[in-house]
């Protein structure tokens, strides 16, 4: 369809050369000699050209009845009368822009198409976050198991408030994805919602990630910047895999929660910050508090609301649901012919173990549609994996000869730590530990952790 642009211009020859010129253009346009009747055709224009000065009521009454209306159409005001204070008070009310007579064609062209454009940026942003509210509806989260419908209810009631909430779950049971429901349904879903992965910050630079830097606070740091907290203000930050915040940065996070405040690294200005944190971690963090890597006092500032998400072999009613769910959003996706799932397909989707749990479901079932010939999903078309997995050996294994528990332990710990080259969280991963587990190992064992 065409722009329909109305231009609102008493002298009727330059209504006919702004009509004539913007036709040229490829719009369709749509005249009125008089604000009322201007009035009268607004609501069917995409856009409006009105001058100041009208016969009957001024551009700025006619602009202020638009406004009020709550109409978003871009106004461009146009007058020979123009004063800063008359394109101030015009731009107050709500105009797009404007444009002193005499005015080139080529000029108002400029200024027309950048209104447009800027209006297009403006509803798209509206469409997307429209789309993120309908994808982080806990109602289009795949869930029809009693476990699932528990966290729903909580949700709902838990969303509105500003409580801190800790989710506890395995590695893909959609911790990431309630979080952002819970912000979606929050009075602050059309603020920020900053995601930080704990885990994939350096521990050295979490701190300045986290609550910003000043110029000069340490070498390299050539200009000021904000943390992610400050980004997050009046919003919500999400801290994912809390459990890897070493003891020196949960000091200053347990102040955020109890204090709202905080300062930047370098500086001694104390800022105050509005946020609402979600936590989530797939660690026993109670474990952790046993073995002093997390303050326990953090723990219970985290701990207001809990979320337990179960692992998706606790809640296998859900699974015919979600592979279905996933051919849909997937096949278009891959430009599939795939259009369904057999039950056979999904028994034996119902017979594995999902170590991986959502999120493996989800990759089994986007590798099985990138391979199937048919444009239905049967039981030899599931591919899951069937590496097998590492198992330690338990005939005949026992510590080697004169050897403790502890040093042989110990031994383990610096052989990670040779094969990782000194990297903490490398040798953490190989060892099956977290950052923080290794870290009071170390400690315990002298080294620095």
């Amino acid at each position: 369809m065409k722009t329909r642009v109305l231009v609102i211009e008493d002298e009727e020859k330059l209504r006919r050369v702004l009509e004539l010129h913007l036709r040229s253009l490829g719009y369709e346009v749509e005249t009125a000699g008089t604000a009322e009747q201007g009035w009268k055709l607004a609501d069917r224009a995409d856009l409006v050209i009105t001058d100041l000065r009208l016969p009957d009521f001024d551009g700025l009454e006619l602009l202020s009845r638009l406004r009020r209306q709550n109409t978003r159409t871009p106004v461009i005001v146009i007058t020979a009368y123009g004063t800063v204070e008359t394109a101030v008070e015009a731009m107050r009310q709500g105009a797009d822009d404007f444009v002193l007579k005499p005015f080139s064609l080529d000029h108002l062209t400029a200024v027309l198409q950048k209104a447009l454009r800027r209006r297009a940026l403006e509803d798209e942003n509206l469409r997307l976050r429209e789309e993120l509210g309908r994808r982080y509806d806990f109602r289009n989260i795949i869930g029809r198991s009693p476990a699932m419908q528990e966290i729903f209810a909580t949700i709902q009631r838990v969303a509105p408030t500003r409580a801190t909430v800790l989710l506890c779950g395995e590695s893909g049971t959609g911790k990431d994805l309630i979080a952002r429901a819970i912000h979606y349904h929050s009075p602050r879903r059309d603020r920020p919602f900053v995601k930080i992965n704990c885990s994939a910050l350096p521990e050295n630079l979490m701190e300045a990630e986290l609550f910003g830097f000043e110029k000069g606070a340490f070498t390299g740091a050539v200009a000021s910047k904000p943390g992610k907290f400050e980004l997050a203000d009046t919003g919500t930050v999400f801290l994912d895999e809390i459990g890897d915040v070493p003891p020196s940065v949960q000091v200053k996070l347990l102040r955020v929660l109890q204090e709202r405040e905080f300062e930047r690294l370098g500086s001694n200005k104390t800022r105050q910050i509005d946020v609402r944190v979600i936590a989530a971690t797939n660690q026993d963090l109670r474990a952790a508090l046993e073995q002093g890597t997390f303050r326990e006092d953090l723990y219970y500032r985290l701990n207001v609301v809990p979320l337990n998400l179960p692992p998706l072999r606790e809640r296998r009613e859900d699974i015919p649901f979600l592979a279905e769910h996933f051919v849909r959003k997937l096949a278009p996706m891959l430009g599939s012919r795939v259009e369904g799932i057999t039950e056979a397909a999904i028994q034996k989707l119902m017979a594995y173990h999902w170590p991986g749990n959502v999120r493996e479901l989800e990759n089994v079932i986007e590798r099985s549609i990138v391979l199937a010939a048919g444009t239905v999903l049967d039981a030899d078309d599931i591919k899951l994996d069937t590496a097998p997995r590492a198992r330690p050996p338990t005939e005949g294994f026992f510590l080697p000869e004169g050897m403790t528990l502890e040093e042989f332990e110990q031994a383990l710990i610096r052989e990670a730590l040779r094969r990782a080259g000194g990297n903490k969280s490398q040798a953490a991963r190989m060892l099956g530990l977290t950052r923080n587990a290794l870290r009071y190992r170390l400690s315990q064992m002298g080294l620095d952790g």
